[in-house]
C-alpha cells in the first residue's frame, strides 16, 4: 500500500503496479461473484470482472427489462444470469448494486443466503451508513467491504474498454475472515479501478451526496442553467449562450483541467480571460459555500438519504422521474444542446 502526502495529511492508496490483475485473479480464484443488480453499475462492473478473467454470475428479476439487457450483453440464464434468491445462494462474494430503494425491499432475500465467511460488497455506502433508515445490518459473521468507482458505471466500462481506468473508494466495514482487505482490492482492481483510495462507508456516503448534488450535478446545472438564462434575457441566441454556457465548458476548457489543473488551463487562455477568471472565481465561491454547507448538514443529518428512500420508494416514482428528466430534456437550454451536437466535426 502506497501513501499520498498532502501536506499534514497522509492517505492511503492501491495502484495497479503495486497489487496487479494477477494477484487479484489468484487472490479470488475460487470465489463466485454473484453481481445483484444490472442496472447502473451492474454492467460496467460485471463486465469489466468477466473480461478481467474472473467468476461471475449476474442475478436479476426475470421479468424485467435489465434481465432482457444482461442476455442481450452476454450473459446466458441458467448458466450466468439467474433469479436474485438464486445468485445469491451461488455467490460467495455478493455484489450488491441495486438502487438503494431497492436494497431495502429485496434485503430479507439476500440475507437469507449470507452464511459465514461469505463477503457482502457495496459500490455505495447509503444502506449501512444509514441502517436505522435502511433496516440493513449485515450479519457479523460475514466480511462487508465497498468499491465506489468515481463515475457512472457506463463510464466505467467506456473507460475499460479504452485501456484506461476509473479511481474508486475502497473501505472495510467489517472483516470476518481476516482477508477482506485483499478482497476489497481485487475486486477494485477487477472492475477496473485506476487507483483505489481508502474511504469509510460514512465518509463515501456523505462525499458521494454531497457531490452528486454539488458540483457533479445539481450545481453545474443550477450554474449552467443561470448562465445561460442571463445570456438570453440579454438578447443572445440560444447558440450563441449554449456555446458560451456548456460547449466550450466541456468540449474545449475541462480537458484542459483535467489534464495538468486549473492554473494550467488558465495559464493556456487569454490574458483577458485569466484576470476575469481570478477575480470572479471566489466571489462565486463566497456565493455558493453556504449552499454547500446546507447540503453537507442535510446529508450528514440523514435527512438527504429518507427524502430518497421515501421518493423511490413509491410506486410511481419512475413516472415522476420520467416527467423531470422530460422537463429538463425539453427546456431551451438542452434543446440547443441536441441542436449544437449535431454539428461538432465529429457528426459530420
Amino acid at each position: 500500500m502506497a501513501k499520498l502526502t498532502f501536506g499534514d495529511v497522509q492517505e492511503n492508496v492501491v495502484t495497479r503496479e503495486e497489487f496487479p490483475l494477477s494477484k487479484a485473479k489468484e487472490t479470488l480464484k475460487d470465489e463466485t461473484i454473484a453481481v445483484i443488480g444490472y442496472g447502473v453499475q451492474g454492467p460496467g462492473q460485471a463486465l469489466n470482472l468477466k473480461d478481467n478473467g474472473f467468476n461471475v454470475i449476474v442475478g436479476q428479476r426475470k421479468d424485467s427489462k435489465t434481465w432482457d439487457k444482461a442476455i442481450a450483453d452476454g450473459w446466458v440464464p441458467g448458466e450466468t444470469l439467474f433469479e436474485i434468491a438464486e445468485a445469491c445462494e451461488k455467490g460467495t462474494i455478493i455484489q450488491y448494486l441495486l438502487s438503494d430503494a431497492a436494497q431495502i425491499k429485496l434485503w430479507d432475500t439476500v440475507k437469507q443466503s449470507l452464511k459465514p465467511g461469505k463477503t457482502l460488497y457495496f459500490s455505495h455506502g447509503f444502506a449501512v451508513t444509514y441502517n436505522e433508515r435502511t433496516g440493513i445490518v449485515p450479519p457479523k459473521d460475514v466480511d462487508v467491504i465497498l468499491v465506489a468507482p468515481k463515475g457512472s458505471g457506463t463510464s466505467l466500462r467506456r473507460m475499460f474498454l479504452e485501456g484506461r481506468g476509473l479511481n474508486s473508494s475502497y473501505a472495510i466495514f467489517q472483516d470476518a475472515t481476516g482477508r477482506a482487505f485483499d478482497k476489497v482490492v481485487s475486486l477494485g482492481i477487477g472492475v477496473g479501478s485506476g487507483y483505489l483510495f481508502e474511504t469509510t462507508f460514512k465518509k463515501e456516503v456523505y462525499s458521494d451526496l454531497t457531490g452528486e448534488r454539488g458540483t457533479l450535478m445539481g450545481a453545474i446545472q443550477g450554474i449552467l442553467a443561470a448562465q445561460y438564462e442571463v445570456l438570453r434575457d440579454n438578447g443572445h441566441s440560444p447558440s450563441e449562450a449554449f456555446n458560451e454556457t456548456v460547449e466550450e465548458l466541456t468540449q474545449s476548457l475541462m480537458p484542459l483541467f483535467a489534464e495538468n489543473g486549473m492554473d494550467w488551463m488558465y495559464a493556456n487562455c487569454s490574458t483577458t480571460a485569466q484576470r476575469g477568471a481570478l477575480d470572479w472565481w471566489k466571489k462565486f465561491k463566497n456565493a455558493s459555500q453556504p449552499v454547500f454547507k446546507e447540503l453537507y448538514e442535510e446529508v450528514a443529518a440523514g435527512n438527504e438519504a429518507q427524502r430518497s428512500i421515501d421518493s423511490n420508494s413509491q410506486n410511481d416514482y419512475r413516472e415522476k422521474l420520467e416527467k423531470e428528466l422530460k422537463d429538463l430534456r425539453e427546456s431551451e437550454m438542452w434543446r440547443a444542446g441536441a441542436t449544437v451536437r449535431t454539428l461538432r466535426p465529429e457528426n459530420n
